[in-house]
């Protein structure tokens, strides 16, 4: 950068003057400082000094000065580029601590906030499990096998429940660390869709449909990430819906692109507070407690890590549609054997 410019201005040297030069290198060593370590910007300060005198301070070609007034201003220019130099490399410095510092801040209250969350939604199944646990081992001679089945149903119950806030707990950490990265393969989604409502099968309250696209091609997907994206989002219809409600899931790949999308019949959600429902920890006001409030967070995560998109809206009678939108690759192989 520096010899750039003190060529383009060689070249106007008797247009523009030696002492213009000076703050236009001057200009180039205060960039040079924004963009560079201190030692690169040590050398630019010191080059553009030999350069300017040596090209352009009148006699050129030599590094004497004849003019008392041109030595005071080659050793005032040399001054302000290294003094210009060091203030500039400090302020990096201290901003970079400052950055650091608010990033740990951040860090702390966000784990300080999980935890707050996950104390009392991990409480409650680790108490029914305990509870249930002690029941059989004091009262099963007097317990029907109607009731021992029914204690261990809760056990089941609230041991799927506690493995799911241990998940989101670590998807999360992994997301908020950077660390977590995605694994394409190819993927059979209507298989990863049937394994996920297999998960549900226990929830007798609620009816899960899905119609399965036998055209449907294998798609390049992470099937790990891409299963609990699905999980959470039924998950959460499955929570905040009422019992009988319908839980719909549709698949589909149009212009490249997998669509999957998520409906119940349930109450929806208040226009004023759909576009917040992704974000970390936020539940929506007046709705049943039970969620850590992290589901939707990670799953706008997982959908963003495959460079996709998901939305939310509102049905036009009731309940809500959660859409999922990913650009994935299909198999050829599966489209050659369609035609």
């Amino acid at each position: 950068m520096i010899l750039i410019v003190s060529l383009i201005s060689f070249a106007f040297k008797e247009l523009i003057g030696y002492k213009v030069v000076a703050l236009l290198l001057l200009m180039v060593v205060s960039l040079i400082a924004m963009l560079f370590e201190i030692f690169p910007v040590l050398l630019a300060a010191l080059l553009s000094s030999l350069i300017w005198n040596f090209f352009f301070i009148p006699p050129i070609f030599t590094f004497h000065i004849d003019s008392t007034e041109d030595v005071m201003l080659f050793f005032l220019y040399f001054f302000v580029a290294f003094v210009n130099t060091v203030l500039s490399f400090k302020i990096r410095k201290e901003e970079k601590k400052a950055r650091e510092k608010e990033e740990k801040l951040k860090q702390i209250a966000f784990y300080n906030t999980l935890l707050n969350s996950l104390s009392h939604e991990l409480r409650t199944p680790i108490s029914t499990i305990i509870g249930a646990v002690d029941m059989l081992r004091e009262s099963n001679d007097r317990l029907s096998p109607q009731q021992s089945t029914e204690l261990l149903l809760q056990i089941d119950h609230a041991g799927m429940n506690l493995n799911r806030h241990v998940e989101n707990l670590l998807n999360m950490s992994r997301l908020e660390s950077g660390i977590l990265s995605t694994a394409l393969d190819w993927c059979d989604t209507n298989e990863l869709i049937h394994t996920v409502l297999n998960e549900f099968s226990a929830f007798k309250t609620h009816t899960l449909i899905f119609i399965p696209d036998e055209e449907l091609p294998l798609l390049k997907v992470d099937e790990g990430l891409m299963q609990q994206v699905i999980h959470n989002l039924i998950h959460n219809s499955v929570l905040y819906t009422p019992e009988k409600s319908t839980i719909e899931v549709t698949s589909n790949f149009n212009n490249h692109k997998w669509c999957l999308q998520i409906s119940d019949d349930g109450n929806g959600i208040p226009n004023a507070n759909i576009e917040a429902v992704f974000d970390k920890f936020y539940r929506v006001p007046d709705t049943r407690t039970g969620g850590s409030g992290l589901g939707l967070s990670i799953v706008k995560g997982f959908v963003e890590m495959h460079g996709g998109v998901v939305s939310a809206k509102n049905n036009p009678t009731k309940g809500i549609t959660f859409c999922v939108k990913i650009p994935a690759e299909a198999s050829f192989i599966n489209n050659l054997k369609n035609e």
